[in-house]
């Protein structure tokens, strides 16, 4: 089974990023043998779209869950549809997340918790 969590860096000591569509990375963790790939999100930088943009890069990737601290409802619907759980609300590195989620101890959202467009950066002038 294949994971990803939202990170800020490429390695597992990275603290989980809040923002699914703009987070800089994704970890993907094959729990069966614990190999580890970090996949730089390429919509991070999308003006429009991105949520749904890195559902796809974790869609391409394997992973059947999902372990971030936010996700909006464009790319919540798009993971739900390919099966992928999602898991928000998750913090500290993407170590202990892994280990959380592996314990069972995190329990899938039932819903989008941010919403769409909150990854945005302020405009500027």
């Amino acid at each position: 089974m294949k994971i990803a969590i939202s990170a800020n860096t490429t390695e597992l000591t990275s603290p989980v990023d809040a923002r699914f569509g703009r987070c800089a990375y994704f970890l993907i963790v094959d729990l069966d043998d614990m190999q580890v790939t970090a996949v730089p999100n390429r919509a991070q930088e999308q003006n429009d779209g991105a949520g749904i943009q890195a559902a796809r890069i974790v869609m391409e990737n394997g992973a059947t869950a999902v372990l971030t601290g936010h996700c909006g409802p464009n790319a919540y619907r798009t993971l739900n549809a390919a099966g992928i759980a999602v898991y928000t609300g998750v913090t500290g590195t993407a170590a202990e997340a892994m280990a959380q989620f592996r314990d069972g101890k995190l329990s899938a959202s039932t819903g989008p918790n941010a919403l769409s467009h909150a990854g945005m950066p302020p405009a500027t002038s």
